[in-house]
């Protein structure tokens, strides 16, 4: 029904050009002191988006985010007595 989407985080050399990113995907997140953009991307198309976005000039590094893979299923398996 939906589409699976990821996280893509990506280093940005100039706050002001990382607002173009918008017709890519959908921007969650933009931080002006660490100079990075949160970008959600439908999977299918991540390798050929992740290319892309390497290839403008104020991208300084583009990562996959793995929080999807990570286990948010928390159990306190121990005894108080």
């Amino acid at each position: 029904m939906f589409p699976k989407r990821v996280g893509l985080i990506v280093w940005i050399n100039d706050f002001k050009a990382a607002r173009n990113l918008e017709r890519i995907g959908h921007i969650h997140f933009i931080s002006k002191r660490m100079n990075y953009c949160i970008l959600y991307v439908n999977e299918k198309d991540m390798d050929k988006t992740m290319a892309y976005l390497q290839k403008l000039s104020f991208v300084k590094k583009v990562e996959r985010s793995y929080r999807t893979e990570i286990k948010t299923d928390y159990s306190s398996k121990t005894v108080i007595e």
